[in-house]
């Protein structure tokens, strides 16, 4: 059947160019296409402005981010296919500098000695390691064995020794750092628990506290 002259086509987003920023519609699209053929370039410039403050309205979070305004004019000129001669305020960016991909962050490669304690406890003893012997270094040990021990205990329910936390440290700095003869850690109480990480699934409620049950009945 053929269609007759009445017959409204109609558009689908399929059937046209994908977007470059999705965030600011199609009609932005347009406004852009209309603004790169004002012929006057102060004109163009002028209208270039009144673009920018209609995609300020359409993607207000980018007031989060610093120097949004920049971004906006970054993003005018991303639509525009970096096809754009106007006076902006801020340079114009480039192509190869907008796609360009950050460089790599260097993933630690070295395995850790002990899981339950982090690959943190590494760093910090040799720290420790570099301090002169004194009191300032036994109180450093001692707070680094307090930490391991309650490390040990989130993960091994059973007691542990002060003396394996000692042989940890030794173990862990391959001997850099000796523990202090006669050191003792402070006893843990009866009733501490270490809970794993995401295993407290009550952590930040209020304790629930049972009330009396409350007869409203009639009292005969």
């Amino acid at each position: 059947m053929e269609a007759n002259e009445n017959t409204i086509k109609l558009y689908y987003n399929t059937e046209v160019e994908k977007l470059q920023m999705p965030e600011y519609g199609r009609n932005v699209l347009k406004m852009v296409e209309q603004l790169r053929e004002i012929p006057d370039r102060k004109k163009r410039s002028e209208q270039a402005y009144a673009v920018v403050k209609v995609m300020e309205s359409l993607n207000p979070q980018v007031h989060q981010q610093d120097n949004y305004m920049q971004k906006l004019w970054d993003h005018l000129y991303m639509i525009a296919g970096y096809d754009l001669d106007i006076d902006s305020p801020y340079p114009a960016p480039l192509p190869e500098v907008i796609g360009s991909r950050p460089d790599p962050i260097p993933l630690q490669t070295r395995p850790i000695k002990a899981r339950h304690y982090g690959r943190n406890i590494e760093s910090i003893l040799n720290l420790i390691a570099a301090e002169a012997d004194g009191e300032v270094k036994t109180a450093m040990i001692r707070s680094l064995a307090i930490y391991m021990r309650q490390q040990y205990l989130i993960w091994n329910k059973d007691t542990v020794a002060d003396a394996t936390i000692f042989q940890d440290i030794e173990r862990l700095s391959d001997g850099k750092v000796k523990v202090p003869e006669g050191m003792e850690l402070t006893k843990l109480s009866a009733d501490i628990s270490f809970a794993r990480p995401g295993m407290n699934l009550n952590f930040g409620r209020a304790p629930r506290v049972n009330r009396p049950f409350k007869n409203k009945g009639k009292k005969k």
